[in-house]
């Protein structure tokens, strides 16, 4: 915003079944009221609360360079390539996937809304939240070994979340969450595929999105932007998510369309995020606006296309041909964009929660982030012993223990390829726990959907994989 007012130019209030007022949706209102903490509010009577910092600071990257490694892989998949532990952050991509889980609150709210077009606005915010956490995170997630798992429970939340790695080449990581009142799942599968440009990495997050509306009887599917990381070899990395999300409620028709922009020549676009809403008649309801790093806002279409043509006479007038760059060995990061400008009778679907202060030291670590490597107490016998907390490599690079996390790193491979080898001299075919291949009731295409179980605690068969 141009000024903490504009985050608050709005009434708060929401069109709920439970709520008997009517609400006006062409003036602005604030979905996101209700935002509580995942952490656990201090006590003083010597409750449990969850951490707020990792156990010791982030492992420096500044005398390393991985030039040596990456210049033979320009063009290429690199999900087959060892990368040194160093550009690692101390999570497994199963506790990363688990992010998406951050704004859950927004689900919550999708559940209560009576109509279909205010229900949609929520989901994409939801979207558009779920993606947020990779802002300004340079560090690579571990692999998951085949057969890991991870499960994250917050009763404070009302839900809890299975995922496994199903599979190894390619790596594909599958996860299901679930309300606590059965009034919504949300699952998935992420293939990662990540191409080096010579300059930039790109992650394609190849899979579907798919969250259900229990009580509502609806199911919404999409799949996530591209991300690109800039500067690999030399100068200040940073990241941008580009490309367009397509949002479909396959019970009601509706679509919502999102533009994840690029950000340009001269860093205009840096973050952006543009989209609509339609129904099933094909007619733009609400158009969507705002930054992925942000927040998210909602307003009609004519009052936002009459916005448009007064703010694009405005550039006209002021603004004056750029003279264009010379060669530069960096892709440098356009410089801090003044923040999103809210039109008149906007709504406030999202905004991001603040980073703790100390986030760079941790990996620019999310709040939510921070906790979801932390062994809560009693958590240990509870836990299937493939649960990537209990990963020594992981453990010890959070400890800030660089050597003991390589070693058992390079040990934790060596004994997953001989179990490999073991497999294939007997002929036995790798067995998926907790997750099936089949085909999504919602799309018709391929998916691996969970098989339920987990949390009745038998882990007799689980592989010993640490």
């Amino acid at each position: 915003m141009n000024s903490e007012e504009e985050f608050y130019d709005a009434e708060t209030g929401l069109e709920s079944d439970e709520d008997s007022c009517e609400v006006n949706f062409e003036d602005a209102q604030v979905y996101d009221s209700k935002h509580s903490s995942n952490a656990s509010t201090p006590q003083a009577n010597g409750v449990w609360e969850r951490r707020k910092t990792l156990p010791a600071p982030m492992i420096s990257r500044c005398d390393y360079s991985v030039w040596g490694i990456l210049k033979k892989c320009i063009g290429m998949e690199l999900s087959k390539i060892t990368m040194p532990i160093v550009l690692n952050e101390p999570l497994s991509f199963l506790q990363r996937m688990s992010e998406y889980m951050e704004h859950t609150h927004l689900i919550h709210k999708a559940c209560t809304l009576s109509d279909s077009i205010d229900r949609m606005q929520v989901v994409a915010a939801f979207a558009v939240s779920s993606v947020a956490s990779q802002w300004d995170r340079t560090g690579k997630p571990f692999n998951p070994l085949l057969g890991e798992t991870y499960e994250l429970t917050r009763e404070d939340e009302g839900y809890r979340l299975i995922s496994e790695q199903v599979s190894h080449h390619p790596p594909i990581s599958a996860f299901h969450a679930q309300s606590l009142k059965q009034e919504f799942e949300f699952h998935g599968s992420i293939y990662p595929k990540l191409k080096f440009w010579g300059k930039s990495v790109e992650a394609e997050p190849k899979g579907t999105m798919t969250l259900e509306l229990l009580k509502r009887k609806e199911a919404f599917t999409w799949t996530n932007p591209l991300c690109c990381v800039h500067n690999i070899i030399m100068g200040k990395l940073w990241i941008e998510q580009y490309g367009t999300v397509e949002i479909v409620n396959h019970h009601t028709g509706d679509r919502c369309v999102l533009n994840f922009k690029p950000c340009g020549m001269f860093g205009k676009e840096l973050h952006k995020v543009e989209g609509y809403i339609q129904d099933k008649s094909k007619r733009k309801r609400r158009v969507l606006y705002g930054k992925w790093t942000e927040c998210m806002y909602s307003v009609a279409p004519k009052v936002y296309e009459a916005n448009k043509k007064k703010a694009e006479k405005g550039d006209a007038k002021k603004n004056k041909p750029e003279q264009s760059a010379g060669k530069q060995e960096t892709e440098d990061m356009p410089g801090v964009q003044e923040t999103v400008s809210v039109i008149t009778g906007s709504a406030l679907l999202w905004r991001i929660t603040p980073r703790p202060a100390h986030s760079e030291e941790m990996y620019n670590f999310t709040g939510f982030t921070i906790t979801l490597n932390e062994l809560e107490p009693g958590m240990e016998r509870l836990l299937a012993p493939t649960d990537c907390r209990l990963r020594p490599d992981i453990r010890a690079m959070e400890n800030g223990d660089l050597d003991t996390a390589s070693v058992e790193k390079d040990r934790l491979e060596e004994k997953q390829r001989a179990a490999r080898k073991e497999c294939s001299k007997d002929e036995e075919e790798w067995s998926t726990r907790w997750f099936r291949l089949g085909t999504n009731p919602h799309t018709g295409a391929q998916d691996w959907l969970y098989t339920g179980g987990y949390f009745d605690r038998n882990y007799t068969d689980c592989p010993n994989l640490y």
